[in-house]
């Protein structure tokens, strides 16, 4: 059974920092891409950043520069490192994975996403 369980979000300044986590139990957490989402009120569910097996990464335009993807296979982990941050990066941010076919899935980068953590809220004020 898929986990994946996101936290380190919270509130903080414009300009300021902050690091999500993400705790995945993946049968085969190595060989699969992981990504980040986000999703503002009234908005769709955007890709963030994503790092594949071969550790390449690729970000959203809008984050390039900001926010750093990473990931710890030894642990399971998948973070999010997010800095400078604007009122427009709040939203509610969610892990992801790429897990064999099956299900619904969201593209971003070269990955198919088709599994989500419940997600955790990042609010970033003026």
């Amino acid at each position: 059974q898929v986990q994946l369980v996101e936290s380190g979000g919270g509130s903080v300044q414009a300009g300021g920092s902050l690091r999500l986590s993400c705790a995945a139990s993946v049968g085969n957490f190595i060989g699969s891409c992981m990504g980040w989402f986000r999703q503002a009120p009234g908005k769709e569910r955007e890709g963030v950043a994503a790092i594949d097996s071969d550790h390449t990464t690729n970000y959203a335009e809008s984050v390039k520069g900001r926010f750093t993807i990473s990931r710890d296979n030894a642990k399971n982990m998948l973070y999010l490192e997010m800095n400078n941050l604007k009122p427009e990066d709040s939203a509610m941010y969610y892990c992801s994975a790429e897990i064999g076919s099956g299900g619904p899935v969201v593209p971003f980068y070269r990955c198919f996403f088709n599994y989500w953590g419940q997600g955790a809220q990042v609010t970033v004020s003026s």
